[in-house]
């Protein structure tokens, strides 16, 4: 579920990038719609593996939220509910007097955090005894190290995207 989670996230936010992307729709609003699905289908991960790993503390009769990693994961999965709402309020921007521009600066900015959060919480759980025993050896280097390459290329699409660009003048 970690990984159908973050291929989602990943792929819902680089859906608007200009390099393109594996869906081809030339109109903004078939992006729009398909980051919508994309996304609830994220979450909707996020959520059945929450789930499988609370009935399965139960079975073994173990705490509930007694790592970093679970605390990180509920924290995750809190903000992305959070994030997911701000986004529905893009629909309806009159409502909140805010101009859409401004809006969807705040959503990305958001969606930054929340993607930076979900990639913190599934390299957290790479530090857990289960998986250090399941990995070994140049394998468990290597792991870590691969949700870091596709944040890199969500943080500059981001950033690149909204960030305001002073221009120098000599």
């Amino acid at each position: 579920m970690s990984s159908a989670y973050l291929l989602c996230l990943t792929e819902g936010i680089l859906l608007f990038s200009p390099e393109g992307t594996p869906f081809c729709f030339k109109a903004q609003k078939g992006k729009v719609r398909l980051h919508w699905f994309i996304q609830a289908l994220a979450l909707l991960a996020a959520a059945t593996g929450m789930g499988f790993m609370v009935a399965s503390k139960n079975v073994s009769e173990r705490p509930h939220l007694a790592t970093w990693h679970s605390l990180l994961g509920v924290g995750t999965l809190a903000a992305n509910v959070l994030q997911a709402a701000c986004g529905i309020c893009l629909l309806f921007p009159k409502l909140l007097k805010l101009s859409p521009p401004r809006l969807k600066l705040y959503h990305a900015t958001c969606g930054l955090v929340v993607y930076l959060l979900a990639i913190v919480t599934v390299v957290s759980a790479m530090f857990s005894d289960w998986f250090q025993a399941a990995v070994k050896g140049v394998m468990w280097y290597a792991f870590p190290l691969l949700p870091m390459f596709p944040a890199l290329v969500v943080m500059n699409q981001i950033t690149n995207a909204y960030l305001l660009r002073k221009k120098i003048t000599t």
